[in-house]
């Protein structure tokens, strides 16, 4: 299988170039030439399936012969272990045809675990086949760091620098980052937001002539190993409750894209998905695109959802792209034009994007308040980001008729001022994390500059 990028100009790769890749060299993000598909009669020969064996029939065609299928199930069997719930993905009723799918039982209690879990593994087995040592540079809203630096910190041939916001991370995030005091994981505290973390490290991959000759890897949703991984859950879901004999529906709080953009991938490949709803907070550009075609950057405020807090969702361009019927020219112009413009799709692939997805914005205290809702009805406790997508999923229903399945992104326990405002407990935290607290910390606070950061990553490198 060949990857290629949404902005037309950059080689196609295959899955190993691509893993270690990230981005394009021409800016754009790569995705698969054709996707798998598969049949209704495959699919429904999965049920019963435990998640790892699903996980290796989904995930197996797009590695293709880069990684023989034998070290591909080993990889994937010790990824899913790890997770402390046998289902690994567990589905949680909330009412008649109403669930939620538990993605955070990993070991940082994110559903970025499914995937960073597995990329770790995957990149050192590249690496040391290759012999070659990798510089990883990332940006996170909060889950993604923790999650990366889980993944990685046990590899020889991997330095890690994760960029996050300063003070714009939870407590619980921020320390699950900081006290890995491993010597090849390092923190940036960014004085910014969450975007201006990302542009520059996009911007790095451009440009990767700081790092002397060394190579720069993403653990961030641009690197498609990422989305890939992501695609199972649906399968996952879908077959927990009847499919793909009748169609499902997902709510998923979203602001990079990457999570429901797995979501059309998977209804793509074969999965009888009847309806995407895109659930945002109050930085809303994806709602503001989807349904009133206004693709402009606001103000980034941060709000109760933290891991949401995103202006520019880079894992649109994927979708675009395949909307605009894989022409890279016209994203790449729509891309550039966006970074100092407001734009607007040509009106006809608007009208493709409104028939795809849903979508819906919640501001803090409607999140506060279905909290509260949820739990005076069910004794059910939704983190904020997970409240986010119930909402939107009640707002946004079609069909009652079908299942209808938000993806619980995070375990409440990591974000407990929302839980406070909702009038609530907030848990404890679990056994392996009770002492998260009063472990010791390791993180450098940098300015929002680009040749400073990229001088401390330089400096910084295994020689």
């Amino acid at each position: 299988m060949k990857y290629i990028s949404t902005r037309g100009q950059a080689p196609a790769l295959n899955f190993e170039e691509v893993l270690l890749a990230g981005l394009a060299s021409d800016g754009g993000l790569y995705v698969p030439e054709e996707l798998p598909a598969f049949s209704q009669e495959e699919i429904a020969s999965w049920a019963g399936l435990s998640y790892a064996d699903l996980a290796f029939k989904v995930i197996s065609p797009f590695v293709n012969d880069c990684i023989a299928d034998a070290d591909l199930k080993v990889m994937i069997d010790e990824t899913y272990a790890g997770f402390n719930h046998t289902a690994v993905a567990p589905l949680k009723e909330l009412g008649t045809n109403e669930w939620v799918l538990e993605l955070f039982h990993g070991p940082t209690l994110a559903f970025k675990d499914f995937a960073l879990q597995l990329l770790g593994r995957l990149m050192d087995h590249v690496l040391v086949k290759r012999n070659e040592h990798l510089v990883i540079m990332g940006a996170t809203s909060g889950d993604t760091g923790s999650a990366a630096i889980e993944g990685c910190r046990h590899s020889k041939h991997v330095d890690i620098f994760i960029l996050h916001p300063h003070n714009r991370v939870s407590e619980v995030q921020r320390k699950q980052m900081t006290t890995v005091l491993a010597d090849n994981v390092h923190n940036i505290a960014l004085e910014g937001n969450f975007d201006d973390c990302q542009e520059m490290v996009k911007a790095s991959f451009a440009d990767q002539s700081f790092l002397k000759g060394m190579k720069l890897g993403a653990v961030n949703s641009i690197n498609w190993a990422r989305i890939m991984s992501q695609i199972v859950y649906y399968f996952s879901a879908s077959l927990a409750v009847g499919g793909p004999h009748r169609p499902v529906a997902f709510s998923v709080p979203t602001g990079n894209f990457g999570d429901i953009f797995a979501g059309y991938l998977a209804k793509k490949m074969g999965l009888p998905i009847s309806q995407l709803v895109v659930a945002t907070n109050h930085n809303d550009i994806l709602h503001r695109v989807i349904s009133g075609n206004d693709m402009s950057k606001q103000s980034l405020v941060h709000t109760l959802s933290p891991s949401m807090d995103i202006m520019v969702s880079s894992n649109f361009e994927r979708m675009l792209f395949d909307v605009y019927d894989k022409h890279g020219a016209s994203i790449d112009d729509l891309m550039k034009r966006f970074k100092t413009e407001s734009v607007q799709l040509d009106p006809a692939k608007w009208e493709k994007v409104r028939e795809l997805f849903d979508s819906y914005a919640v501001d803090d205290e409607a999140t506060c308040q279905t909290i509260a809702d949820v739990h005076a009805e069910t004794g059910y406790l939704l983190d904020p980001h997970t409240a986010i997508g119930v909402k939107a999923a009640r707002e946004c229903i079609r069909d009652k008729a079908v299942p209808m399945i938000t993806l619980a992104t995070a375990h409440p326990v990591k974000f407990p001022d929302a839980v406070l405002k909702a009038g609530l407990e907030s848990p404890a935290l679990p056994e392996h994390m009770a002492d998260l607290f009063d472990r010791e910390e390791r993180m450098t606070v940098l300015d929002n500059d680009i040749a400073g950061v990229q001088a401390f990553i330089a400096d910084n490198v295994t020689p």
